[in-house]
């Protein structure tokens, strides 16, 4: 699963670890993504999402199908 939010299209970040001495390697910051599944009353089916937290919560304010439709208009599959 590749760690991309569908609706708010967040990536993972990159930067540096630092050690207690301040030497710096390289890592990776990942979202919070969960895959949820939320019912498509338009479609008459259920639709599996990988979200953010913060994708989850403007589903619960926006709907399912602002949200499907916002996910369609940046071109990803719902």
């Amino acid at each position: 699963m590749s760690a991309h939010c569908q609706l708010t299209g967040r990536r993972p970040g990159f930067g540096n670890a630092i050690s207690h001495s301040h030497r710096r390697t390289r890592r990776r910051f990942d979202p919070n993504i969960q895959r949820k599944r939320y019912w498509l009353a338009s479609e008459g089916r259920h639709v599996r999402l990988t979200l953010s937290a913060a994708g989850i919560k403007t589903v619960d304010t926006i709907g399912i199908e602002a949200a499907a439709a916002r996910i369609r208009a940046r071109g990803e599959k719902v």
